[in-house]
């Protein structure tokens, strides 16, 4: 098998949204995934013995020294497509596939070469490329695959198949398109000579060097525009034939594939952000390396699985640090544990199945849970719930080896166990017998706890490893006195849940699906089309450029953008009617999804139970799933009514909300050190209006809400890598004034602008950036050739270290606040965290003395340079909450 690599990276590129594939540092993916994708079906598909991948080196080629106008029409590379070539080259490496390319040639005649050489060898070659001039080399034993629609339906070429599609035999096929022309390549055709008419001559004559020996005989204006253009045609003959007899390092019998690096393929794929799907499926698909295959395939640690009472066996090991791997449902409030393995530091074993286990193992298991003798956990808050289901109380988390590969490498696609055993022991784990639910199954065969012994045996063993790479980077004091004791918070919270007034709700989506009708109508009417579909982006195009006659948006593979950032550009500068139907619509689509959603998360306790992830935001920022809660707007009307829902529950007084004012450009003063934002926050003036004063040179009475709001937007901007272009859209003003006002920023608050300068060369020299707390993010992007990706990775150093820092902020007064509230005994309770917001369900009689703790334990949770401020409030609803 030959591959022409371009063509089909190429291909990928194309056939994947650039947008939906790249690093968290801003390095697009597409053509890798798309590319290695494709190899991988392939492969499984042809079984190749023999397999070699060809790139081309650059645009000058012995065929430019010849043609200087060949291929000089084509676009410049587009720059999301740049890099991906080279990262695409690392994997085949990894994975043992031999690559080549040479100066001064095309990927085009090293595979001619190659299929020429393995005709004597008596090989079957089949040639996978997208272009069509590879057809030439097309016989009995040589095939070629052609992409039909991106890379992953292939059209086999044989001579049949040419000559079906053609009316040529593959040999004609380099004389038709040397008479056709080629756009594709820039060869010049010959006016009134389509593929018709070339296809007819080729046949008539038999060949081409036939053909120009009777270039008389042709009549006509054809047959005078042929004959003015003979030297072009030779030329584009000449041009359009592979060589094949060139002196290449390899030949067909050096192309056995080598067995791959399994563990510098996790290593590669962690580091391009792929899911463990992609990598199973390449990696089943090619030859893995015998040599880590045996070492990698299972847990180093030979357990030795006790049978006898557990009692004892817990009871022998009192205080000791034990590891534990559970198998069940780890959701909030409707979790359940069905099975458990627990493992010593001398790697003995016991399995337990919950079904079977008698009243006094079950007491002495209890107590041991709900004891604070260590224990070493994967996703312990999964754990938590999964414990919580069989009536179980978890203390004593000393460690989570899920939460530690987070912090050693943020902003990876997945943290389950066995990716993380791969990437840092460089081991597999046999993945267990899994029940239709996804989940582990029964204790029903000594296989299935083998499977969880090796679970709790690989869990031991990384948490000795992960604790000394923390401590190398500085890390451990963040994961055990920040991250870990956050996990039975968060798991309390997430039991807890908080009360919805679901009445509230359909109320809301009754008149949310009234909203997206009438705006449907009204668009539809002045499109005058009944049948429109206003999510139909192809309709969407036909309504907006051909019957409406809008001015275009940017292009794409399937037309002009309809993406909702390009119609809101348009609407901006070419107000419509109809642009306001569709963007209303699109609104009230989205917040009908968001109710429907939170109504079918509400539980039969009739409280919502989101689940709080510590592991997704490479910033170090929690998110929030099944349901999010943190996507509700705050500020308008529509989200105000839908935290209205959420209310306190019964047994309980009211609802408490405290949050952090401008906590991030608190910590951006902080860590610039610049003396005017300092002198603002120290003097308690409002930040917006006084940084208004100086950049527009007013007094401070004298900002209007325009200046103001003109100011925020900056400010905030900044803090996210914000252009003067950018802020020019944002504030619907000319880049000019933009940049105008930027710079007075800058002339003002120097310290701001050499904060900004420094923290990107800082990282840029480290690989990455860090927190007040020493949370790193890591940009490899960074020094990247690919401008987009460099300039991505430059946004996040500019963000990570000041929304990292905020995000850790919020954590230590989560911690200070749940420590304090414990203390004084009381019931009240904290139950969500948004952002920089706390929501606290608070018990009767106590709003004072909890207000009061709050208030102060957030305001204490770190002493910056300027005063942090905390504002609380209190009500029925969440929404009469806010302060």
């Amino acid at each position: 098998m030959l591959i022409d690599g371009h063509s089909m990276a190429f291909r990928a590129f194309f056939a994947l949204p650039a947008e939906n594939f790249s690093t968290t540092g801003g390095q697009h993916t597409n053509a890798v995934y798309g590319f290695l994708s494709m190899l991988a079906n392939i492969l499984k598909e042809e079984e190749p013995s023999h397999v070699g991948i060809a790139f081309d080196v650059g645009r000058k080629t012995f065929r430019t020294d010849m043609f200087p106008a060949y291929k000089a029409q084509r676009e410049a590379t587009p720059e999301e497509f740049k890099g991906q070539v080279g990262l695409i080259k690392e994997v085949l490496h990894s994975l043992g596939i031999t690559t080549l390319e040479q100066e001064n040639y095309e990927a085009d005649d090293i595979l001619g070469t190659l299929a020429t050489e393995a005709r004597p060898l008596n090989y079957e070659t089949v040639i996978v490329t997208g272009d069509r001039d590879y057809l030439q080399l097309v016989d009995e034993h040589t095939t070629v695959l052609y992409p039909m629609r991106g890379v992953s339906v292939l059209h086999r070429f044989t001579p049949a198949a040419v000559a079906e599609k053609y009316g040529l035999t593959p040999q004609q096929y380099p004389d038709f398109a040397a008479l056709r022309g080629d756009p594709s390549d820039n060869l010049p055709n010959i006016p009134g000579v389509g593929e018709k008419t070339a296809t007819k001559w080729i046949v008539q004559y038999g060949s081409l060097d036939n053909l120009l020996a009777n270039a008389d005989q042709i009549k006509g204006k054809v047959g005078e525009n042929f004959r003015e253009r003979l030297d072009q045609v030779k030329l584009n003959r000449k041009l359009t034939a592979m060589v094949i007899d060139m002196d290449l390092p390899v030949g067909p019998d050096d192309l056995v594939p080598q067995a791959a690096n399994v563990a510098d393929i996790a290593e590669r794929f962690d580091e391009l952000q792929f899911g463990t799907n992609l990598r199973e499926r390449i990696l089943s698909a090619v030859k893995a390396d015998a040599g880590t295959t045996s070492e990698e395939s299972e847990a180093a640690v030979d357990a030795v699985v006790d049978t006898g009472s557990l009692s004892d066996w817990l009871s022998a090991r009192a205080g000791q640090p034990l590891a534990m791997a559970v198998s069940g449902i780890g959701t909030p409030a409707t979790g359940d544990a069905d099975s458990l393995a627990l493992i010593d530091a001398d790697h003995r074993a016991f399995a337990v199945d919950l079904a079977e286990i008698s009243v006094a193992e079950e007491k002495a298991l209890a107590q041991w849970l709900a004891s604070d003798s260590p224990k070493i956990l994967h996703e312990s808050k999964s754990v938590f719930h999964m414990l919580a289901g069989r009536g179980f109380d978890l203390n004593g988390i000393s460690h989570d080896t899920a939460i530690a590969g987070y912090l050693l490498r943020p902003g990876q696609r997945t943290y389950e166990l066995k990716d993380v055993y791969q990437r840092h022991l460089q081991r597999q784990l046999a993945a267990p017998e899994e029940a239709a639910t996804g989940q582990l199954s029964l204790l029903d065969s000594g296989e299935d706890s083998r499977a969880l012994v090796d679970q709790a045996a690989a869990i031991i063993e990384l948490a000795a490893e992960l604790t000394t790479l923390l401590q190398e980077i500085d890390s451990f004091e963040l994961y055990a006195d920040l991250e870990l004791p956050l996990v039975p918070i968060l798991a309390r919270m997430e039991a807890a849940g908080i009360k919805v007034d679901v009445a509230t709700l359909e109320e809301q989506l009754d008149s949310f699906i009234e909203s997206v009708t009438e705006e449907e109508g009204a668009a539809r009417e002045l499109a005058e089309d009944p049948t429109l579909n206003l999510s139909s982006p192809k309709q969407l195009q036909v309504v907006l450029f051909e019957t409406l006659g809008l001015p275009k948006t940017k292009k794409t593979k399937t037309g002009y953008s309809t993406a909702a950032k390009e119609i809101e550009a348009l609407a901006v500068k070419h107000p419509h009617p109809f642009l306001d139907h569709l963007l209303a619509h699109r609104e009230y689509q989205k917040m009908k999804t968001t109710l429907e959603g939170l109504i079918k998360a509400v539980n039969g306790d009739g409280r919502i139970h989101t689940t709080f992830n510590q592991t997704v935001a490479s910033t170090g920022r929690l998110s929030s799933t099944d349901p999010n809660l943190q996507n509700i707007p705050v500020r308008t009307p529509a989200g105000r009514k839908i935290r209205s829902a959420f209310i306190v529950g019964e047994g309980y007084e009211t609802l408490l909300t405290a949050d952090y004012s401008q906590i991030e450009m608190r910590v951006m003063a902080h860590l610039s050190g610049d003396p005017g934002l300092i002198e603002a926050y120290q003097a308690g003036e409002d930040l917006h209006n006084y940084v208004g004063s100086k950049v527009f040179d007013v007094p401070i009475d004298g900002v209007t809400p325009d200046l103001r709001r003109r100011v925020k937007a900056m400010s905030y901007g900044l803090v996210y890598g914000l252009s003067a272009f950018g802020l020019s859209q944002q504030l619907n003003i000319s880049p000019a004034e933009a940049k105008e006002t930027m710079e007075s920023y800058f002339e003002r608050f120097g310290g701001v602008k050499r904060y900004l300068s420094e923290i990107v060369d800082q990282a840029r020299q480290a690989g990455y950036t860090s927190t007040l707390f020493g949370r790193r993010r890591y940009l490899p992007e960074l020094t990247s050739d690919n401008r987009v990706a460099r300039e991505n990775a430059e946004r996040a150093a500019l963000n990570a270290p000041i929304q990292g820092t905020a995000a850790d902020i919020i954590k230590v007064a989560m911690i200070r606040v749940d420590r304090q509230l414990r203390q004084a005994g009381v019931k009240s309770r904290v139950l969500l965290q948004v952002h920089d917001e706390l929501v606290v369900e608070i018990a009767a009689g106590e709003l004072e003395q909890v207000r009061s703790i709050v208030e102060q334990e957030m305001d204490g949770a770190i002493t910056l340079a300027v005063p942090l401020e905390v504002s609380a409030g209190d009500g029925g609803d969440w929404d009469t909450a806010a302060h």
